[in-house]
């Protein structure tokens, strides 16, 4: 039996032994530098504000986009007028506030003149900006959030950062921002670290089937080695190995690693259950029924109801519970909530209440008590996209939902399931645990050492691979 093992460990150690470096050392990076992304803050400040006069009602919109499913109405300015973003469950269309026409971004120089309005907006010099792509996929836009809005405007600013906006040809939004610093250090990071290559990440059923596969056989791989390095131990009068070399240091810091190498890559693994083993954290048909009920828009709080503040950047229409609410955003972490129905002096707030959110989540389940705010060092973060906003959570005995009071969106479903799928496979794979959250430099110490260890361990596998090989292909040439 340990034949077969030490065969199997072999062959596979020689095979994965590049890929473990891999990883290990883009984890270092990863965690520095995330993936390139828009922010909140950064696409709320390129936001102009919005021009409510002579505008078409909410229903209207709703009626114009042909989106008989819509949930969500945002009012936006562009370069080229108020524009209504309509958004039901599976896709999204953009109309002229002023008359219902398609808003739809079909020539270059419309998004070039977004994403220019857009850049000042943020302080970047758009002087030299110009249309370098318009593609439905690059190695930056390949997530699946951007589904709804492809093809893609790419714009390069040609300033000293090289800073490159993405615009949607859908609502014409800028969606994604990148810069050259963050390519480059992403390069050896992300897509190394997730197989990222634009022509696998494309298709996104492939690259889950393929990164999964792998990430499966590297960690029988590191099984194997585990069980081989406990196997081999000497214990006379002390623990020793009882190999020499390369081979010693890799058997004695295997020894010293087995236990974060086989969580990190098993939490890996895990990274790609996508509801293989456990729940996904997703609405049931059932519940995505109730929340995502399409409401009558003509009860729509309209800008004549309530006039619209001068400062107002993002003015959005939601369905809650059956109620139809307005939310007027002056400031990244300030907005006006507007409920229609309400008298005057009632229906405006800041944010919805606990008693709102409880009244709908008596709707998705059972025996649900007393709705709490989530904590920021909560074990089972979620975090809304207005800075201060609060997030509910109701536990409807062991379902939970974590619902943003900004805008009524179901941030988590938490079963057991998911709840467990938390600890097995974030805070395994990034440890972030509240306690090691609370003191980041520590949590960031212990990453770099922890993937610096396995890397150390990656590269004595490499260069005993690379002796094993070279030895066989010589024994065979002879």
């Amino acid at each position: 039996m340990t034949g077969v093992i030490i065969l199997l460990h072999r062959w596979l150690g020689i095979a994965f032994c590049l890929m473990f470096a891999m990883w290990f050392a883009s984890g270092i990076v990863m965690h520095f530098v995330p993936f390139p992304a828009l922010t909140e803050a950064e696409r709320f400040t390129g936001l102009a504000p919005v021009e409510g006069a002579s505008i078409i009602p909410v229903a209207d919109a709703v009626a114009a986009s042909g989106i008989t499913d819509a949930t969500r109405i945002r009012l936006i300015q562009r370069s080229d007028g108020p524009v209504y973003v309509v958004s039901g469950p599976s896709r999204v269309r953009a109309v002229h506030a002023s008359d219902g026409a398609d808003a739809s971004v079909e020539f270059p120089d419309v998004a070039l003149a977004i994403a220019q309005d857009h850049a000042r907006r943020r302080g970047f010099d758009a002087a030299h900006a110009a249309i370098i792509a318009r593609a439905d996929y690059d190695q930056w836009s390949v997530p699946n959030g951007f589904d709804r809005h492809r093809p893609l405007f790419r714009i390069a600013l040609g300033d000293g950062a090289g800073t490159e906006i993405y615009v949607s040809s859908r609502t014409g939004e800028v969606v994604l921002d990148t810069t050259r610093w963050e390519r480059g250090w992403n390069w050896v990071g992300s897509v190394v670290h997730w197989i990222y290559p634009t022509v696998l990440r494309s298709n996104w059923v492939l690259w889950d089937q393929v990164v999964s596969t792998l990430s499966l056989v590297a960690l029988i791989a590191a099984v194997l080695g585990a069980l081989l390095g406990v196997i081999r131990i000497k214990i006379r009068g002390r623990v020793s190995s009882p190999y020499r070399g390369w081979h010693a240091l890799h058997h004695v810091i295997g020894l010293v690693s087995t236990v974060f190498v086989l969580t990190w890559i098993f939490s890996g693994w895990l990274s790609m259950d996508h509801g293989r083993l456990f729940s996904r954290g997703q609405l049931t048909v059932a519940e995505a029924g109730i929340t995502n009920a399409v409401p009558d828009w003509r009860t729509a709080p309209s800008l004549d109801q309530l006039a619209l503040s001068i400062s107002a950047r993002d003015v959005e229409w939601f369905a809650f519970n059956v109620s139809v609410f307005r939310r007027d955003r002056t400031d990244l972490g300030r907005q006006i909530l507007t409920k229609a129905g309400e008298a005057a002096r009632d229906r405006q707030k800041t944010f919805l209440d606990e008693q709102e959110v409880l009244r709908l989540t008596t709707r998705l389940a059972r025996g649900c008590g007393a709705v709490s705010v989530v904590a920021d060092d909560d074990a089972y973060p979620a975090r809304s996209s207005v800075p201060g906003a609060p997030v509910y959570r109701s536990r409807c005995g062991d379902l939970w939902f974590d619902v943003d009071g900004a805008d009524g969106s179901i941030l988590q479903r938490l079963d057991a399931s998911r709840r467990a799928y938390r600890w097995a496979y974030s805070a395994l794979h990034t440890l972030d645990v509240p306690v090691l959250m609370a003191h980041s430099r520590l949590r960031d110490g212990l990453i770099v050492g922890l993937c610096a260890l396995g890397l150390a361990f990656s590269v004595t596998g490499i260069v005993i691979g690379w002796r094993r090989l070279r030895a066989t292909f010589a024994s065979k040439g002879a």
